[in-house]
């Protein structure tokens, strides 16, 4: 293996170092460019000299590893690696967005500000979740925005695949990772599971809206392990003004049992981007810590310390899906109706930490002016969300596990597939009425839907009138 001088003006493999950016514990980080390429770029040294922490190679072979199966606006762009026997490095596309970093001399930021900065990094989490990769390394430091917006997570050293071995975990006991925001389970040993992303999610939302760490600055290894009992003061403590239903989520991210949390990091995207919809519970209202008999039932519980069943990423994920079903509340519309519950009952009873939105379209005239109350004086949009409710009654749901949307809008189709994007939703279960000769010109808004979402699509249609009983059912998955 040959040294490097991080120097102006040296080569590796064709890149021209420009300058040093960064000097960190366990790599180098150098502007670098290529004849030929137009993209900003930036390598990635790590430190293997004399005295230097084993770790930091391990954890540069699995960034290696990961960073080329890695694709989308929320990673950087992979480039090249070189190999241990020659030069170790990783090349990658240089973020030209601003970090998160900068934002910390402004703490505590606006509520509003924080929660879309949180929701945007919830996003990404859930985009690397789908591709089997848990980050185990969320911070401000290893956030930045694209120009575009979208949040782009920085790397992935003590990051896991369920595709790939652990090295970190095969060779290391202790947990590796940054002191105030490592999970709890994460001091057990546990690195498989995606929700102690969410926790330190949960301790940055908490961090940018108090000033505040939740758990401090301790990084000896007896005072993370408090946090193995021992919750946070609550939002509410430090600030009164703290949103019920935003403390509802801090702390929901902050449980010490990972089973607490939201399921997916797509489920906390929808509480952060439908704060209406946000279903209260005593967390909610706290205004101090759990009494220390708790702390202490806590302690000396073994719950935390029992390894839980392995199952891959994709089945933890496929397990929590977020389903929408879209309603027609029209007159002549309720046998469909009753289909469509059948249907959703079957699949949400394999589902249970499934997420139904229930939606309904009301639609607005290009030229009109719409009225917001009906001929009986009632406001339509109200009744419609009573309706929702109605028909969702007979399903039993838990309230976290069901929410109700009127959506208004010219172009139903289009409401519809605006809210699944923006929502994250896997499953979309749609009614479609019989076939007209008015419906096959213009088309049906389920035809519309199944032809452009960017998930699985169940239409059901109501069979013909001499078999009032039976329903058929499409699926159609749209890539």
């Amino acid at each position: 293996m040959t040294s490097v001088s991080p120097e102006p003006g040296s080569t590796v493999d064709g890149f021209l170092i420009e300058e040093r950016i960064h000097q960190g514990g366990m790599a180098t980080l150098l502007n670098v460019s290529r004849a030929g390429s137009t993209m900003p770029m930036v390598m990635k040294l790590p430190k293997i000299g004399e005295g230097e922490d084993p770790a930091a190679i391990v954890s540069f072979e699995m960034e290696q590893m990961i960073m080329p199966r890695l694709s989308g606006l929320h990673v950087p762009a992979f480039v090249a690696a070189g190999d241990f026997a020659v030069q170790p490095y990783i090349v990658m596309e240089r973020i030209a967005g601003k970090a998160l970093l900068s934002r910390l001399p402004e703490l505590p930021l606006p509520y509003a500000d924080a929660v879309d900065i949180a929701a945007r990094i919830a996003t990404a989490l859930a985009d690397l979740h789908r591709q089997h990769v848990i980050h185990h390394d969320i911070k401000p430091s290893n956030i930045m925005f694209r120009p575009s917006g979208e949040a782009v997570v920085l790397d992935y050293g003590l990051a896991c695949s369920d595709l790939l071995p652990d090295l970190m975990q095969e060779e290391f006991r202790l947990p590796f990772g940054t002191a105030p925001y490592m999970a709890p389970e994460r001091l057990l040993g546990v690195r498989d599971d995606p929700r102690s992303d969410l926790f330190a999610l949960g301790v940055l939302l908490y961090f940018f809206t108090t000033g505040v760490r939740p758990f401090g600055e301790t990084e000896t290894m007896y005072g993370m392990r408090r946090r193995l009992w021992r919750d946070p003061a609550p939002p509410r403590k430090l600030k009164p003004d703290y949103p019920l239903w935003l403390q509802e989520i801090v702390l929901r991210c902050l449980e010490i049992e990972p089973a607490w949390r939201h399921p997916t990091a797509a489920q906390l995207v929808f509480d952060l981007t439908h704060p209406a919809e946000v279903k209260l519970t005593a967390r909610s209202e706290k205004l101090k810590r759990d009494p220390w008999s708790t702390a202490l039932r806590r302690r000396f519980n073994p719950d935390l310390k029992q390894p839980r069943p392995k199952a891959s990423l994709a089945d933890e994920l496929a397990s929590a899906p977020i389903i929408a079903v879209a309603i027609d509340l029209a007159e002549g519309s309720t046998a469909l109706n009753e289909e469509l519950r059948a249907v959703a009952e079957r699949t949400l009873a394999t589902l249970p930490s499934a997420r139904l939105a229930c939606l309904n379209v009301l639609k607005l005239g290009r030229i009109t002016i719409d009225k917001t109350l009906d001929e009986h004086g009632h406001n339509k949009h109200v009744d419609r969300l009573v309706a929702l409710r109605n028909w969702a009654q007979p399903l039993k749901l838990a309230d976290d596990r069901l929410t109700a949307h009127v959506l208004e809008a010219i172009d139903p189709a289009a409401a519809i597939l605006d809210f699944v994007h923006a929502s994250h939703v896997n499953h979309i279960l749609i009614g479609a009425r019989r076939n007209s000769a008015l419906r096959k010109l213009l088309g049906s808004v389920s035809a519309k839907v199944a032809a452009e979402a960017p998930c699985t699509v169940t239409v059901v249609r109501r069979a013909a009138a001499e078999k009032p009983t039976r329903a058929t059912v499409e699926n159609e998955e749209v890539s």
